[in-house]
């Protein structure tokens, strides 16, 4: 996860036209410290959905939370270096990742209990990362290309993490936990992810027609045209397995390597 929100961030700055190796290294590190916490707070549901990876986590328990803190010191003390104001985006995922993963009381559900919640906080919090923390590189900022990127990353993000649930559909089930496609079923999750990649067919038409990305739109296409395979490809499986992160988080390698080979040629 850590190496996919690096290569995210990167994929951003291009979008953006910049680049700063400081704050993809301090996404990296910022992102491994949040999905370290997830894991350490989701072990119940791992030992369904994952349990190798959570033996593994219980039984380096200690060395791992001290890797988690570090990684989140580092990640600030790099954002610093590039500028103050990013220590806020940098904290974001740290305070939403908190917010939905711990049960602050035994009368209140967690935010990642309530249908949907945990889907939309993670999306937003991809989204805002993703379209501010480059723009700190910038010396002209542009509200409009802004707001779209954040809306390219909001609705990947948001796909992604409601594919993740239908992988999770049994220790969902087993552990109470509200998720989309244990309320609607795999069938109609399906058609709610195909409807909202399909929304990114009219934002390419409107960039275009902005003047944006013009030489990233091979790489857009392929983006839109890989999230419909996977959503097909997974949604029709009972069993996913780990095969899920490869291909699904995996995405933005070929994208990054397709946006870079775009850039240098």
């Amino acid at each position: 996860m850590a190496i996919n929100g690096a290569l995210k961030l990167l994929f951003s700055c291009l979008l953006f036209n910049t680049f700063t190796l400081t704050i993809i290294l301090a996404i990296f590190l910022a992102t491994y410290g949040v999905y370290g916490l997830n894991k350490l707070t989701d072990l119940k549901e791992d030992i369904i959905n994952a349990p190798e990876r959570a033996r593994l986590i219980k039984k380096i328990a200690p060395v791992f939370k001290l890797s988690v803190l570090f990684a989140f010191i580092l990640s600030l003390l790099l954002g610093f270096l590039v500028n103050l104001l990013t220590l806020p985006i940098l904290l974001l995922p740290l305070f939403s990742g908190t917010l939905y993963s711990v049960k602050f009381s035994k009368n209140l559900p967690r935010l990642k209990d309530m249908l949907g919640v945990k889907n939309m906080t993670i999306a937003l919090t991809w989204a805002v990362t993703m379209a501010l923390l480059p723009v700190f590189c910038l010396v002209e900022k542009d509200i409009v290309l802004i707001i779209t990127i954040f809306y390219f990353f909001f609705l990947k993000s948001l796909i992604n993490t409601i594919l993740f649930d239908v992988r999770d559909i049994e220790g969902d089930r087993t552990s109470g936990v509200r998720t989309i496609p244990v309320v609607w079923g795999r069938q109609k999750t399906k058609n709610l992810l195909l409807i909202l990649n399909s929304t990114l067919i009219p934002w390419l038409a409107f960039s275009y027609h902005s003047g944006f990305f013009h030489h990233y739109l091979v790489v857009l296409i392929f983006a839109i045209g890989y999230g419909y395979w996977y959503i097909l490809q997974f949604c029709k499986l009972e069993k996913i397995g780990e095969s899920l992160d490869v291909l699904v988080d995996g995405e933005w390698i070929p994208v990054v390597i397709l946006a870079t080979a775009f850039t240098l040629f």
